[in-house]
C-alpha cells in the first residue's frame, strides 16, 4: 500500500491565489463554499459535542476533572487558534511602503517558526520557513512575513501546498515574481506513528522570477545554510 505521504503535488510558480486563498485556486485549501455559513460559536459548540463522542468511544471517563473540559478546549483551539487560518477574516493586512533606500538585492527573512497540522492525520507539522524577495519598488514590514506564514500554516495542510500558498501570496502582495520560499519541517505523522522515524525531515521550495536562476538560488543557499 502506498504511503499517502509519498504522494507529491506539484504547482507552477506563477499560480495566483484567488478567493481569499481558499477557493478556486491551483494552490487552494480544499474547503466547502458554505464553510462560513455557520458562526464560529456554533462551530465550537458542534465540535465540542462531536469530540466528546470520540473521547467516549475510545473509553475515556469524562467525569474525571482533567478530562471534563477537554471537548470545549479542543473546540476553542481548533476555531480560534490552530485552524484559524481557514477563516479569510483572519488574513493579515499587508501594508506596503516605498523602497526609499533603493535596496535592489535580496531581502531574506529566515527561521520563521512554523506550526501547522497534517491534513491526513491532524497531527503537527513543525519547522522553519525562510523567505526572500527582491523589491519591485515596494517593501513590506518584516513582521508581516511572519504573519503570512502563520496564516497559511494555521489550517490542515500538506507542505507542498503550504509552500506554494506562501509564495503566491508574497508575489501578489509585493507585486513581484522575485520570490523564494524554503520550508524545512518535521511531520509528526511520520515521526510518531507509522514508520516512526523522528530523524527525517521534509524540505520544499518555491523559486520565482529572478530568484529561480541558478546563481540566485546558490546565493540564497549561501546566506541560509553556510
Amino acid at each position: 500500500m502506498k504511503d499517502i505521504h509519498q504522494e507529491t503535488e506539484f504547482f507552477s510558480n506563477d499560480t495566483a491565489i484567488t478567493g481569499q486563498g481558499l477557493i478556486n485556486s491551483n494552490v487552494a485549501t480544499p474547503i466547502r463554499e458554505d464553510a462560513f455559513a455557520v458562526s464560529n460559536e456554533e462551530k465550537k459548540s458542534r465540535i465540542a459535542v462531536l469530540f466528546k463522542e470520540i473521547m467516549e468511544v475510545i473509553g475515556l471517563d469524562l467525569s474525571d476533572d482533567s478530562l471534563r473540559g477537554t471537548p470545549q478546549r479542543v473546540a476553542k483551539m481548533y476555531i480560534e487558534e490552530i485552524f484559524s487560518g481557514l477563516d479569510p477574516a483572519n488574513k493579515p493586512a499587508s501594508t506596503l511602503f516605498l523602497n526609499t533606500y533603493s535596496y535592489n538585492q535580496m531581502l531574506i527573512e529566515k527561521n520563521i517558526t512554523l506550526y501547522s497540522y497534517c491534513e491526513h492525520h491532524f497531527v503537527p507539522i513543525m519547522g522553519k520557513v525562510h523567505v526572500a524577495y527582491i523589491s519591485s519598488g515596494k517593501v513590506i514590514g518584516l513582521s508581516k512575513l511572519n504573519r503570512i506564514v502563520q496564516y497559511f500554516g494555521r489550517r490542515p495542510q500538506v507542505q507542498e501546498r503550504l509552500t506554494n500558498q506562501i509564495g503566491a501570496e508574497l508575489s501578489s502582495v509585493l507585486e513581484t515574481d522575485d520570490i523564494a520560499v524554503i520550508i524545512e519541517a518535521k511531520h509528526l505523522c511520520v515521526c510518531s506513528r507509522g514508520v516512526a522515524d523522528d530523524a527525517s525531515s521534509t524540505t520544499t521550495v518555491y523559486y520565482g522570477g529572478r530568484l529561480s536562476a541558478a546563481d540566485k538560488i546558490a546565493e540564497l543557499h549561501n546566506y541560509l545554510f553556510r
